[in-house]
C-alpha cells in the first residue's frame, strides 16, 4: 500500500469513527431526554418541594463526576440515565410553578423554542461542517461570569439581573451547542457518553432559561 492509499484509508476510518460517535450521541441524547421528561412528570405529579429539588440537583452534579469517570466503560450508560433522571426530576417544582402561573402553554412554548434552537444550530454545523472550536475560550469565560453573577443575585434578588442572566445563558448555551457539535464532527470528542452529557446540559439550561424569559414576558415576574 502506497502512502496516498494509507492516508485515504486513515481518513475513511476517521470519518466512520466520527459518524459512529455522532449517531450514538444523538441516539443516547434522545433516550436521556425522554427519560428526563418522564422523571420530571413524575416529580410534578408527586409535587416535590424546593428542598427536594435542590437535593436532586446536588445529587445530579455529584453523579456527573461519576459519569465522566465511568464514560469509557459500559456502566457509564447507567450513570448517564441516573444523572439525567435526577436533573429531570429536579425540574418538577419549577414546572409546577409555571404551570400554575401561566398554564401548559408556556411550558410548550419553551420546549418548542428550545427544540428549534437546538435543531437549527446542530443542523447548521452538520451541514456546513464549520469548526467552532475558536468559541471555546469565550464561552468558558462567559459561563464563569454567568455563574458568579447568578450566585451573587441569590443574595440581591434583582429581577432585571435575573432576566439578563437568563438571556446571557440562552446565548452561551447556543454557542456551546455549536461548539460541542463541532467537536464531535471534527474528532475533538470521541466519547459519545461525554458528548451526550455536554449536549444534554446545553439543552437543559437553554430550556430553563427560555422558560424564565417567556414567563417573565408573559407577566409572571
Amino acid at each position: 500500500m502506497d502512502q496516498r492509499s494509507m492516508y485515504a484509508s486513515a481518513s475513511q476510518t476517521s470519518v466512520l469513527q466520527t459518524n459512529k460517535v455522532l449517531r450514538n450521541t444523538y441516539m443516547l441524547l434522545a433516550m436521556t431526554l425522554a427519560f428526563s421528561a418522564v422523571c420530571a412528570g413524575i416529580a410534578m405529579a408527586v409535587g416535590i418541594t424546593p428542598m427536594m429539588s435542590l437535593v436532586m440537583t446536588i445529587g445530579a452534579f455529584i453523579t456527573l463526576f461519576v459519569v465522566h469517570k465511568k464514560a469509557d466503560s459500559a456502566s457509564g450508560i447507567y450513570w448517564v440515565f441516573l444523572f439525567t433522571g435526577l436533573m429531570g426530576a429536579s425540574l418538577g417544582y419549577t414546572l409546577n410553578f409555571y404551570l400554575g402561573v401561566a398554564g401548559p402553554g408556556l411550558i410548550m412554548e419553551a420546549l418548542g423554542a428550545t427544540a428549534l434552537v437546538f435543531f437549527a444550530l446542530s443542523g447548521y454545523v452538520l451541514t456546513t461542517k464549520k469548526d467552532f472550536s475558536f468559541l471555546g475560550g469565550f464561552l468558558m469565560v462567559g459561563l464563569v461570569v454567568a455563574i458568579i453573577a447568578g450566585i451573587a443575585n441569590i443574595f440581591f434578588a434583582i429581577p432585571a439581573v435575573s432576566l439578563a442572566l437568563s438571556a446571557a445563558i440562552v446565548f452561551i448555551m447556543s454557542g456551546l451547542i455549536l461548539f460541542d457539535t463541532s467537536r464531535i464532527i471534527h474528532g475533538g470528542e470521541t466519547n459519545y457518553i461525554r458528548a451526550t452529557v455536554s449536549l444534554y446540559l446545553n439543552i437543559y439550561n437553554l430550556f430553563v432559561s427560555m422558560l424564565h424569559l417567556l414567563g417573565a414576558f408573559g407577566g409572571d415576574d
